[in-house]
């Protein structure tokens, strides 16, 4: 039985740039950990995951996003 395919949010929302000023969007791609989430569990295209990783580590690097969680 095949795995069923899970739409990336980013595509289907027709996003160019993911920003990563919008913090919302970011927390709910990092685990309770602050790990970025595996695309596998998100659904979330290969090239938006890229996106993604980068604007997550510009927003830790700028002190918005903690780096680790206690």
């Amino acid at each position: 039985m095949p795995i069923p395919t899970k739409h990336c949010v980013f595509c289907s929302q027709n996003v160019k740039v993911i920003d990563y000023r919008n913090v919302e969007t970011l927390r709910r791609f990092t685990s309770g950990q602050a790990k970025i989430v595996d695309p596998r569990h998100t659904g979330i295209c290969a090239k938006h995951q890229r996106m993604l990783a980068r604007s997550i580590k510009r927003a830790r690097v700028m002190g918005l996003l903690p780096f680790v969680r206690r």
